[in-house]
């Protein structure tokens, strides 16, 4: 059974938000073989990975998680914060990649 049939495809669209652009993002891609992605807050390293093989048609090989802290920000003189997100950097299989300007 692949992993895409253990979870409802309505979830696994809607869990990642968003591809992560910065330039250590562009380095481990060019590097690692690893795409790192914004995902939902609840989201789970085995849902996360069957995701990322339903929307990119892909085979993972490893999923590592991180909780960024959002950053404490002044609005005139307000002190608030930024909200509290989570990426997943996603290592494929040798000789798969993710081309997002393909993929609409």
């Amino acid at each position: 059974m692949s992993a895409a049939k253990r979870y409802a495809t309505a979830r696994l669209m809607n869990l990642v938000l968003a591809p992560v652009v910065s330039e250590k993002s562009t380095r481990v891609a060019d590097k690692d073989r690893q795409y790192v992605f914004r995902v939902l807050d609840g989201a789970t390293k085995p849902e996360i990975r069957a995701a990322v093989e339903l929307l990119f048609k892909t085979k993972v090989e490893s999923v590592t998680v991180a909780n960024v802290k959002g950053k404490a920000r002044r609005f005139g003189r307000f002190a608030g914060r930024r909200r509290n997100w989570k990426k997943a950097y996603v290592r494929l299989a040798a000789g798969q990649e993710i081309n997002f300007a393909a993929t609409e």
